[in-house]
C-alpha cells in the first residue's frame, strides 16, 4: 500500500484549497489523499475520493485571561496566543490523524508552525512556498525543518534574497492555475460578451482573499480614461464619496472570468498566485496593483512581475487624473505575450510527481506499519 499523502489547508479565500485539489487529482487513484482544514466546505463537490477533517477554526479565537494575553510571541513563530481551547485541538486533531493514517508526506499549505510541528512529530513535511519578506527565523525554521519545499510558480519569479540552500531543496512546478476551459481569441470572447469589438476594454480583476478591490480609485481611472469600458470582476471596496460612471461597471463574482480577460485590451488586478496564473494563462497586459499582506507578498510578487517585463505597477493607487493616464499608457506599451510563460498548463500534474516521487523516496525499504482507516 503507498503511504499516504496528507494536507494542511489555510481556509482564508480559496487558492490553497483550489491548489490542494488541482495537485490531488493529479495523483495516482492507489494514494489515499486526506485534507485536514477548518474550511471543509471549500471542498463540497470535489469528485476525488479524499478523507476531510474539519479543523476548529482558530480565528479570532479569544485569549481567556490579559495576563495570558500579555506573553509575547517568540521569535520562533507567528501566531501563538495562549490559553486558546481551539488550538489545542487542532494540533491534537492533526497529530492523531498523522499517527493514525501512518502519513508519509505532510503537505503544509501554509503555517510555519505546523510545518514545525510535523518535524517534531517526527512526520516528513512539505511547505507551500510564497512570496514576501520572510527572512525571520519563524519562516527559515519551518523551511529547515521541511524535507522540501514546492513554489507552485515559476522559477523566474524567484526572490534575489531567498538563500540558495534553500532554492536547492525547492521544486518549482511553473505557474499552476485552477481555472480550466478552452480560452478564446478577443473577438470570440467580446461577442460572447456582447461587448464592442473596436472599443478599449480594462477589466478589473479582484481574488477572494480580501476585502475587495478599492472603488473610489477606480472611478478617477474612468474619468482619466472616458472612452475606455472599465469591468470590475469580483467585490469592491466603497468608502462612501464615490461617484459612479456609466464607464465603469460593477459585474461582482463571474463565471465567466476567461472570456472577461480574453476580451480585455488591459487587465488591473491584485498580485495572489491564482490571479496572476489566470492571467498569464490568457496572456495579458497588466496593471498589478498589490493588495496587502503578510510578510508582503503581494507587494514581492508584484516586484518580480514588474522585472520580467510582464507588468506595470504604481507605487500606490493613482488618485488623480494625470496619474491613471500615465499608468495606462506605460500598459498600452507592455507586450502581452510576456506574462505568458509564467503559466504551466502542466504545473498540478508535475508538483504530484514530485511529491509522490519524494514521498516513496522517504520511505522506500520501511516495514509497513498498521494504520487506522477511516470509518
Amino acid at each position: 500500500m503507498k503511504k499516504p499523502i496528507s494536507f494542511f489547508v489555510h481556509h482564508q479565500g480559496r487558492g490553497h484549497a483550489n491548489r490542494t485539489m488541482a495537485v490531488a487529482a493529479e495523483f495516482a487513484r492507489d494514494r489515499p489523499v486526506s485534507v485536514l482544514t477548518a474550511g471543509p466546505h471549500l471542498f463540497d463537490g470535489y469528485a476525488r475520493d479524499i478523507e476531510i477533517v474539519e479543523l476548529p477554526n482558530m480565528i479570532g479565537a479569544a485569549v481567556p485571561t490579559p495576563r495570558l494575553f500579555q506573553e509575547p510571541t517568540p521569535q520562533v513563530m507567528h501566531c501563538v496566543p495562549l490559553g486558546l481551547t481551539e488550538m489545542r485541538r487542532t494540533m491534537r486533531t492533526i497529530l492523531d490523524h498523522l499517527d493514525d493514517r501512518g502519513t508519509g508526506l505532510f503537505v503544509v499549505d501554509v503555517s510555519a508552525e505546523i510545518a514545525l510541528l510535523s518535524r517534531i512529530a517526527s512526520v516528513p513535511a512539505v511547505q507551500i512556498r510564497m512570496h514576501g519578506d520572510r527572512s525571520d527565523i519563524g519562516h527559515v525554521g519551518s523551511y529547515e525543518a521541511c524535507v522540501g519545499m514546492l513554489a507552485p510558480f515559476d522559477e523566474t519569479l524567484e526572490q534575489d534574497d531567498y538563500p540558495a540552500y534553500l532554492r536547492a531543496k525547492t521544486f518549482y512546478s511553473g505557474g499552476l492555475c485552477t481555472t480550466e476551459g478552452a480560452i478564446p481569441d478577443k473577438a470570440e470572447a467580446r461577442r460572447q460578451l456582447g461587448l464592442d469589438p473596436t472599443r478599449e476594454i480594462i477589466v478589473v480583476l479582484t481574488g477572494g482573499g480580501g476585502s475587495g478591490t478599492p472603488y473610489a480609485p477606480l472611478t478617477v481611472a474612468a474619468r482619466a480614461a472616458p472612452d475606455a469600458l472599465f469591468l470590475v470582476l469580483g467585490p469592491t471596496h466603497r468608502e462612501g464619496h464615490e461617484t459612479d460612471f456609466a464607464n465603469l461597471r460593477e459585474l461582482g463574482w463571474v463565471k465567466t472570468v476567461t472570456e472577461h480577460l480574453a476580451a480585455a485590451d488591459i487587465v488591473i488586478a491584485s498580485a495572489g498566485d491564482n490571479t496572476i496564473h489566470e492571467i498569464a494563462r490568457v496572456g495579458s497586459k497588466l496593471v498589478v496593483m498589490p493588495e496587502w499582506r503578510y510578510f508582503g507578498e503581494q507587494t514581492r510578487k508584484a516586484e518580480a512581475l514588474t522585472r520580467l517585463g510582464a507588468a506595470v505597477q504604481a507605487p500606490q493607487w493613482p488618485g488623480d487624473l494625470g496619474g491613471w493616464q500615465a499608468l495606462i499608457e506605460r500598459a498600452r506599451r507592455l507586450d502581452g505575450e510576456a506574462i505568458r510563460p509564467l503559466f504551466a498548463p502542466d504545473a498540478a500534474a508535475r508538483a504530484a510527481d514530485w511529491m509522490e516521487g519524494l514521498t516513496d523516496e522517504l520511505w522506500a525499504g520501511a516495514p509497513v506499519p498498521a494504520v487506522t482507516q477511516p470509518a
